[in-house]
């Protein structure tokens, strides 16, 4: 067991999955035998609002709360939303960014433009960036309803938890009729090469 507290910070926008992503990853984590603490720091779950939340799991952590530069890992549903959030990235850590671009209904009521170039601002040499649209690819593989478990898929390739623990996790969240898809999103999460 890893003696160091893990970090994972995830953030998007409400109704894409990053909450239910971060209960995964800590069910995950639990099942492999770690002490877990997660939580939805700010932000409002509902569609369209922005989230972030914690998963913290080690041997011993005593508290839910990633600080500015502690995350080894963001998984970030959203680019804009990766950028705002690189602050809370440890040097050397990884971001794990989906393409797809939602802008924010506060961004169009307080006519805010959506930056260009987010992958060339993450990109500065201090961290490791994976960038994938993976919209694309979970209506590829069967629905755009898999994009959080599709990114479960990537981050699950870089944590130091069991494949089989995922899978098991997954088996018992979802149900007979989902089951099959959310695997074949899983998998081509963790089969994408970068």
């Amino acid at each position: 067991m890893k003696e160091t507290a893990t970090n994972v910070y995830v953030v998007g926008v409400g109704g894409q999955g990053a909450v239910m992503a971060t209960e995964l990853t800590s069910e995950v984590a639990l099942a492999a035998g770690y002490d877990v603490k997660k939580g939805e720091v700010h932000g409002m779950s509902q569609r369209g609002g922005i989230i972030a939340s914690h998963a913290r799991f080690g041997k011993n952590i005593t508290s839910p709360v990633i600080g500015k530069g502690e995350a080894d890992y963001i998984l970030a549903f959203e680019a804009v939303e990766a950028l705002r959030s690189i602050e809370w990235l440890k040097p050397g850590g990884t971001i794990i960014v989906n393409e797809q671009k939602i802008v924010p209904p506060i961004a169009h009521f307080l006519k805010i433009e959506y930056p260009d170039n987010i992958k060339e601002k993450l990109e500065d040499g201090k961290r490791k960036v994976i960038t994938l649209n993976a919209f694309e690819k979970a209506v590829e593989v069967g629905s755009e309803l898999l994009v959080n478990t599709l990114l479960l898929g990537v981050l699950s390739k870089l944590l130091e938890l069991p494949e089989k623990t995922w899978k098991e996790v997954l088996t018992k969240r979802f149900g007979t009729k989902m089951l099959e898809l959310n695997m074949k999103a899983f998998e081509a999460g963790r089969t994408m090469k970068f």
